[in-house]
């Protein structure tokens, strides 16, 4: 792995973070699997500790979260007895205005889950913002445990109506949604979890192993997280927003540059 020239490293994040998957990586840059798997490792953890260290303190006014789903090994129905994985679940909060993902949290869809990340997503914000998420239960005690008052929180619960005929892979029809005040005085106009569903679509067009109906999926916990960490820390300070002509963390005002991949590689000690 130390040998593997700068170049290649490149290379292999670049398909990476385009959404190829390990094998079809390692295939088309001439690596093996476990050279692309053990790089894939290091940069993962480099990145779960630029994020902790550049994303603090961040000044915003309005975040949205949501959650979404995906398995490790195998679907939760099918896990076998000792083997870690199954359903999880991966937290998501991002600032509406610059599209930075200020938190992200891999986990089960507990309350307990919900506490820890709703914690981390206050710890990292640096004023009152206006606070919207789904209908989740989990989130009405983690959002007073972690902001107490010094929040103006809103749900935004849809509703879904059955289909005519049942069509496999389909989701049902939102017929409705409605803005729910749970705490403070957020601005109904802005009661919305658009940015972060759209977030919910880049991540599974840009990790393999959360496209649905194939076997590119997670094998290991540890991996899924890190493969995570890398997407998010591109997304955040690589990746120009076609909306914005910057990188959200440029917008947020995290950093004056569009970091390159070999930047990313370079965090590794």
């Amino acid at each position: 792995m130390n040998q593997l020239p700068l170049s290649k490293k490149v290379q292999i994040i670049n398909l990476l973070v385009e959404g190829n998957s390990l094998r079809a990586t390692a295939r088309i840059t001439g690596a093996s699997i476990n050279t692309v798997t053990k790089l894939l490792v290091d940069v993962g953890i480099a990145c779960q500790e630029f994020h902790n260290e550049k994303v603090i303190r961040v000044s915003t006014k309005r975040i949205q979260c949501d959650e979404i789903w995906s398995f490790v090994y195998a679907k939760q129905k099918n896990l076998p007895d000792q083997i870690e994985g199954g359903d999880v679940w991966t937290w998501v909060g991002i600032d509406a205005d610059t599209k930075l993902v200020v938190s992200w949290l891999v986990g089960d869809r507990s309350a307990e889950t919900a506490n820890i990340f709703m914690q981390d997503v206050c710890y990292r914000l640096k004023n009152r913002v206006q606070l919207t998420t789904d209908g989740h239960k989990a989130y009405l005690d983690a959002v007073g445990n972690s902001f107490g008052s010094q929040i103006d929180f809103a749900q935004l619960v849809k509703t879904y109506g059955g289909q005519q005929e049942e069509i496999r892979y389909s989701p049902a029809e939102c017929t409705g949604a409605k803005k729910t005040r749970i705490e403070g005085n957020p601005d109904e106009k802005y009661i919305s979890t658009s940015y972060v569903e759209r977030q919910n679509l880049t991540m599974r067009m840009s990790m393999r192993r959360f496209t649905r109906l194939t076997n590119a999926f997670s094998k290991k916990m540890e991996n899924h997280c890190y493969a995570i960490a890398l997407h998010f820390v591109y997304y955040n300070f690589c990746r120009i927003h076609k909306t914005l002509r910057v990188t959200p963390a440029m917008e947020a005002g995290l950093i004056n540059d569009i970091m390159e991949i070999e930047d990313i590689i370079r965090l590794v000690i």
